[in-house]
């Protein structure tokens, strides 16, 4: 990205004048409030505060970012360049290259009995559909100059939107963990006969993920910007490697109804990896100016998205097809996922495979690469945990993203041996929240921020329509003039239970989803997003008409 434009002193860092006493009036001064301080305190700094005002002007010293949720006003937004078309790009390539993914679609085989043509095709649906959702909230990035959960205050209000808050950090520190436990994983099996523990590649990842997100977002951007290079280069030989060894011939096993399930469960499963990215895509694009054209960010960030995800989903179902008929795969596998990736390098029944140092090295950068999908949710948590309250405003970003690193890494090595059962029970769980509260965002920006709305010009001034006109970005601290939330808060409830009564998941199977086949069929992102979208029109017409808000 380029460099700020001159008006904003350095628009990342925060203002340069901590204490704004030069403001010539009030408006200027409301205008560019404290960096963790709502504006709406006027008390005397408490000595806690002037140690934090204190730190805080450290860390800009020192070129590290101090901004936290404090929305990003126009003017201190980068100049939109060519480079800025191609970030979205490279952002979201390096993060989906990446062996999580790689991981996630071995189980297509080995949980769910697919074919790979059936797995495949599952991958690249339900990718497309995830990446939807992802690419359309990252458009409010630029839009808004807010955070992605800060604009959920808008359907939520001030303290529902709380609730959204803490789960999102649940999945962003979810992944995280996994992501260290898959990269200890693979480093472990690339040393000599496994010498170094996974302990230790947990920690040596964790490490080199915190100090990329502390910087900010500069440093940030800059390594997206590159680290899907070799990535892409690594997975490309281990495509070249191993495919030969993919079984493209053993069909889906079980019965019709059986292979249905297993089918709809997979898709939902690629789907809930995909779109969970949507509780933090917006945060990543604060710094783009308001003239962004909406549909060249969604239209790159979805070709991105899906790509990367298809590309990484079939390279680890067509290695764990491979696993009853290769007997290094097989032993691999018996060892760890990680482990299967290296021995889809190094196997030493492909006249391709590197059996040479060469190969583990590659498995390196594999393993390495996972810190380009470590740091997004890194970063982001810093920011949610800011976004929970003033109070938890007041700690600067670099801190919590330091609580959300050592939270992560902990739960990572306790459960490093799961690693399969964390994926199937979590990844999905998780997925459910993010697209039922993406459909209550759509419905309420179609039905009631849209020039077709039921109501015109609620929350701004001027009555504007179009792409995020006719929200008020400037009420995002201010909860009294934001909705309440009532509407939104019921409507994500009705979701959530019809989520439950079709979920499939190892330890429960919802009434509903247990009609379809043997293990039934994972239905509840479907069911979440449709009950929730039905039912919220008619109570957000009513919350307006009560409340006028």
């Amino acid at each position: 990205m380029s460099t700020p434009s001159p008006a904003s002193d350095d628009a990342e860092k925060g203002p340069r004048d901590l204490n704004y006493s030069n403001a010539k009036s009030k408006n200027i001064a409301s205008s560019t409030p404290n960096l963790h301080l709502s504006n709406h305190n006027s008390t005397p700094p408490s000595k806690f505060t002037a140690y934090i005002t204190h730190f805080e002007r450290t860390l800009i010293k020192y070129n590290i970012e101090a901004r936290g949720v404090r929305r990003v006003l126009p003017h201190e937004c980068h100049t939109l360049t060519w480079r800025s078309y191609l970030q979205p790009f490279s952002l979201w390539s390096s993060i989906n290259l990446a062996a999580q993914n790689v991981t996630l679609g071995m189980l297509a085989p080995t949980v769910f009995a697919l074919s790979f043509r059936d797995a495949s095709i599952c991958a690249f649906f339900g990718s497309l559909i995830g990446s939807t959702g992802v690419s359309y909230i990252a458009t409010f990035g630029p839009i808004s100059g807010n955070r992605t959960l800060i604009f959920a205050r808008y359907t939520f209000g001030w303290y529902p939107s709380k609730l959204l808050v803490i789960l999102n950090l649940i999945v962003l520190l979810g992944y995280s963990m996994i992501d260290l436990v898959i990269a200890g994983q693979i480093l472990s099996a690339t040393s000599a006969d496994g010498s170094m523990s996974i302990v230790v590649g947990i920690i040596v990842v964790a490490i080199i993920g915190w100090l990329i997100t502390t910087f900010g977002i500069s440093v940030f951007h800059t390594y997206q910007r590159y680290a899907f290079i070799p990535q892409l280069i690594a997975y490309s030989i281990l495509y070249g490697i191993s495919s030969r060894n993919y079984d493209l011939s053993t069909p889906s096993q079980g019965d019709r109804r059986t292979v249905i399930g297993s089918r709809i469960s997979f898709l939902s499963l690629t789907l809930a990896a995909a779109i969970t990215y949507g509780g933090a895509a917006a945060d990543y694009f604060v710094y783009y100016p308001p003239s962004t054209p909406p549909l060249a960010l969604f239209s790159i960030s979805l070709v991105s998205l899906l790509c990367s995800f298809t590309f990484t989903y079939c390279i680890g179902i067509g290695l764990a097809s491979g696993i009853a008929s290769v007997p290094a795969y097989s032993t691999a596998y018996e060892r760890s996922q990680g482990a299967l990736i290296v021995a889809g390098f190094t196997d030493a029944t492909s006249p391709r495979a590197f059996n040479t140092g060469f190969g583990k090295f590659l498995a390196v950068v594999v393993a390495l690469g996972l810190v380009a999908n470590l740091a997004p949710p890194t970063y982001s948590s810093g920011i949610d945990f800011q976004v929970l309250g003033r109070n938890f405003q007041k700690i600067p970003r670099v801190i919590w993203n330091s609580v959300g690193v050592v939270i992560y890494t902990v739960c990572a090595l306790a459960g490093r041996g799961h690693l399969g059962e964390i994926f199937t029970n979590f990844l999905a769980l998780m997925g459910y929240w993010v697209i039922i509260w993406m459909g209550i965002t759509l419905a309420e920006q179609v039905f009631f921020r849209s020039r077709f709305g039921f109501r015109k010009g609620i929350g701004n001034k001027e009555g504007r329509r179009g792409w995020g006109q006719s929200y008020d970005w400037t009420l995002w601290d201010q909860p009294e003039k934001l909705p309440h939330g009532i509407a939104a808060t019921i409507a994500f409830l009705v979701g959530w239970a019809g989520a439950i009564l079709c979920m499939a998941q190892a330890w429960y199977n919802g009434p509903i989803a247990r009609l379809v086949g043997e293990h039934g069929a994972d239905m509840g992102n479907f069911i979440g997003l449709s009950w929730a979208v039905l039912v919220y029109p008619p109570l957000r017409w009513l919350e307006i008409k009560k409340f006028g808000r």
